[in-house]
């Protein structure tokens, strides 16, 4: 990672963190859903017949990315709430597309009981997992991002995260939207390079344009490049909305008309895309163990879920030096 240009004053202690190796902060629920499509059930089951997919694959992205990115700590985030009913307050809209006639959220069948199997993986290997009540995993996330010394790496799937690159504070996101072998490494100059904006105006940027695999309408006749030229403009939604009463501003009255009407959703837009940062979350120490926690009981899962590639895969990730 680049250093930042730094003063002579702060050279001795800028240098240390630089060389630091980095947190992983792992969107669990990004990476299973992956491992779960990408792999077929028919590849990966336990002798009586069940599907450990998604275990396999979450397992074998964890060993990639630990080889590859060399941490010395590592916290996977979960989604305790998928659609907080804090969000959902604001904007009904929010994920309804995805809620199941019976309530919830709409999950494969064969993917729901394979997300506890990895969190008994995870334990055993010592591994930290956490979430909080009313909360997504970006959340978490989130806070992690700005409550454990850098530098930190955020990886996910979701574009939502962009907002949380921070090159000041030496975090970055590990883009899987290729999947983790072909992951874009990206700061904010990634980030403007994608989409024209800066990273903490992404949120921003996405109420403007809009999400629909978040149920976000954006304001309607605003794409990406006209929702990046006005934040280029106007400096994010505050801005915007403030010239929008200004009548030598320079809108041009179409967009100013669809602006205009969209004001009920840009109040609350921002509040709902935006992660939050300041989750009530238990103290906990992200160090990534160099050997299991409990080999014993690892074993015992490896063999009973058909999974000894994958866990060894990942317990000889562990052990390689990463200094």
């Amino acid at each position: 990672m680049p250093a930042s240009p730094i003063s002579s004053e702060g050279c001795a202690t800028l240098v240390g963190v630089a060389h630091r190796p980095p947190i992983l902060l792992i969107d669990s629920p990004s990476l299973y859903f992956r491992a779960y499509f990408g792999i077929p059930e028919s590849a990966a089951k336990t002798d009586d017949g069940q599907p450990v997919n998604a275990v396999r694959g979450f397992l074998d992205m964890l060993a990639q990315l630990v080889r590859t990115r060399r941490p010395d700590r590592m916290v996977c985030a979960l989604d305790y709430d998928w659609r907080p009913a804090w969000r959902v307050e604001l904007l009904p809209s929010y994920k309804a597309h995805r809620v199941a006639p019976e309530g919830g959220e709409v999950v494969p069948d064969t993917l729901s009981p394979q997300v506890p199997m990895i969190l008994e993986v995870l334990d055993a290997l010592g591994i930290r997992a956490v979430g909080a009540d009313g909360y997504e995993a970006d959340d978490v996330l989130g806070t992690l991002s700005v409550t454990q010394p850098g530098p930190a790496e955020v990886v996910s799937g979701d574009r939502d995260l962009f907002q949380l690159v921070d090159d000041d504070r030496q975090v970055r996101l590990l883009y899987v939207g290729r999947g983790v072998a072909k992951l874009d490494d990206c700061d904010d100059a990634a980030v403007r390079g994608r989409y024209g904006v800066p990273a903490d105006r992404y949120a921003d940027f996405a109420a403007l344009r809009g999400d629909p695999s978040d149920g976000l309408p954006g304001v309607p006749g605003v794409g990406e490049k006209t929702a990046a030229r006005l934040i280029d403009r106007y400096g994010g939604l505050d801005g915007i909305l403030a010239a929008l009463d200004d009548p030598g501003s320079g809108f041009a009255p179409g967009l100013r008309g669809k602006l205009d009407a969209a004001r009920d959703y840009l109040a609350v837009a921002p509040t709902v895309v935006r992660v939050a940062t300041d989750v009530p979350l238990p103290e906990l120490d992200p160090a990534l163990p160099t050997s299991p926690a409990d080999p014993e009981r690892l074993l015992d899962l490896a063999q009973r879920w058909n999974l000894a590639g994958s866990c060894r895969r990942l317990v000889d990730a562990l052990a390689t030096p990463r200094t």
